[in-house]
Parts: structure tokens; C-alpha cells; sequence
């Protein structure tokens, strides 16, 4: 599917499914992590278009099939987000993973009409980016690529796990990454680490609140969320993966799949 936001063209995938405008099936939007682009969501983007949801997982700007430039801070993107519920007749409820989590986070924080509620995966109250990968990444170098794809998988995927037989999880990660655009990688890697206003951004989220968590997290461990968890007003409810990694979405799908499905559901009772 192509939409316009902000007078440029924006890819997203929606499980097949068409999102008709009129309908009244909640709006999900699915906000991918730094350098990657929609297909991370493929376990879980076609089940919500066939569960009663119109789902969507974009390409951020400058990502994937959408255009550019990319946007260079997490307030940014917070923006086109919502630009984004206007233009799809909104509120979305956002599903984040790292750098999307983050986006959906001030997005909630700073646009509250356009932010039915939040899921946030791999998320932590702030994401320092380590200098040896931040270099790899400005430089466009491939050892970005390598770096990312072993801290950010679960030890179970480095010994081969996959849920989909057939597929080579760290392979894919790797090529995903080597396929971003020059200068993106290192742009979003520095807006993750510029970003510090998670727990100020947290504190003033008013909508329903979930967390999922990797037990096995190397790039936003499990203790760098309670500082959020401690700052909703509301609460937030927390789902805990045993032995997941970073790209939890991918290592265990299933189990994501219910955790937003959950949300959703306990979402539309609040």
C-alpha cells in the first residue's frame, strides 16, 4: 500500500489485506527499528489484518520503499507519526520495536488525539548507542550490519533457531541492514542515542500502555525499562519473554502476536 504523508510517499504492508478507509476495525500502525524496514513485522502484521484490525507496517521515511530523506531525531518522527494518523483518519494504535518503540513512546507523549495506545517492544528509557558501532554506522561501513545481527539476536538464533524453517534469522537481519539506504543506519543510531526524554515523555502518556520484553535483550536490557514502567501515570502492563533477544518480533512471533492481540483487546476496555 502507498499513502502520502507530508507530500512524500509512504510503503507500508498490510498482510494482504486492504485497509479501507470507512472501516471501523481499529487502526494498528506497526514502527520498525533503526535501519530496518516493514518485512520485521511479517509474523504479525498479516495475523492482525485477518483478526478484526486494519494493520499497517510502514517504512519510515527514507527506509524500505518509502521516500526520503530520513528523519534525523525521535521528536521528528513523533510528528510524522501523527501526520500519519491524519492522513489514515486515525487514532493509531502504535506497536514499536527499539527506535519505532521510542517514536511511539513521544508520539503518545506529544500527540495524545492521535494515539489510541501503545505496545512497545525492546524499549528502555534511554538507548546509548556504543561508539565502535555509532563509527561503523556513519561510515556505512558492513560492520554495522555484523554488530547489530549478533547483539541483537537471542543465543538460541545463534545456534540456528528459527520458527519458520528453511530461513537463516541472522542472515536476514544482516542483509536487511546492508540493504539501508547510505547515512540511515548511522542517522537513526544517533537519534536513539541523542534521545533523552523517555521517562519525561513516559510520565505524560495517558493511553494504555504495554511492554514486551526479552529475558535474552543484549541492546536494550530487561532493567533499562523500569524507569519507564515506574513513570506511566496509568500503569503499564509488562509482558516478559524468557530467553528472548532484541528482535523478539522475529525470535518469538507467536508470542508477540498474543501480547498485541492482548493489548489490543484490554486496550478497547479501557
Amino acid at each position: 500500500m502507498h499513502l502520502e504523508v507530508d507530500g512524500r510517499c509512504v510503503n507500508a504492508a498490510t498482510g494482504a489485506v486492504s485497509v479501507e478507509p470507512d472501516s471501523t476495525d481499529p487502526l494498528v500502525v506497526l514502527l520498525h527499528g533503526a535501519g530496518m524496514d516493514r518485512s520485521v513485522w511479517s509474523q504479525q502484521t498479516r495475523f492482525l489484518a485477518h483478526h478484526g484490525y486494519r494493520a499497517l507496517a510502514v517504512d519510515l521515511p527514507g527506509h524500505g520503499g518509502s521516500e526520503g530523506p530520513a528523519l534525523d531525531s525521535i521528536s521528528g518522527l513523533a510528528t510524522w507519526v501523527a501526520g500519519l494518523a491524519t492522513e489514515l483518519g486515525g487514532p493509531l494504535h502504535l506497536v514499536g520495536h527499539s527506535m519505532g518503540s521510542l517514536v511511539a513512546l513521544e508520539a503518545a507523549a506529544r500527540h495524545p488525539a492521535s494515539v489510541a495506545s501503545i505496545a512497545l517492544l525492546g524499549v528502555a528509557a534511554t538507548m546509548p548507542v556504543h561508539p565502535d558501532l555509532q563509527a561503523a554506522a556513519d561510515s556505512d561501513d558492513v560492520q554495522a550490519a555484523r554488530l547489530i545481527t549478533s547483539w541483537a539476536h537471542g543465543s538460541r538464533q545463534h545456534v540456528g533457531e528459527n520458527p519458520t524453517p528453511g530461513l537463516w534469522m541472522l542472515g536476514g537481519t544482516q542483509a536487511l541492514l546492508e540493504r539501508c539506504a547510505p547515512g540511515v543506519l548511522g542517522s537513526d543510531l544517533s537519534a536513539c542515542s541523542a534521545y533523552g526524554g523517555g521517562v519525561e515523555a513516559a510520565a505524560r502518556v495517558s493511553c494504555p500502555v504495554t511492554l514486551i520484553l526479552g529475558s535474552g535483550d543484549k541492546m536494550t536490557p530487561r532493567k533499562d525499562a523500569d524507569p519507564l514502567l515506574e513513570a506511566f501515570p496509568n500503569g503499564a502492563t509488562l509482558v516478559e519473554l524468557s530467553g528472548a533477544g532484541h528482535m523478539m518480533m522475529q525470535e518469538e512471533p507467536g508470542a508477540v502476536r498474543q501480547a498485541i492481540i492482548s493489548h489490543l483487546e484490554n486496550s478497547s476496555h479501557s
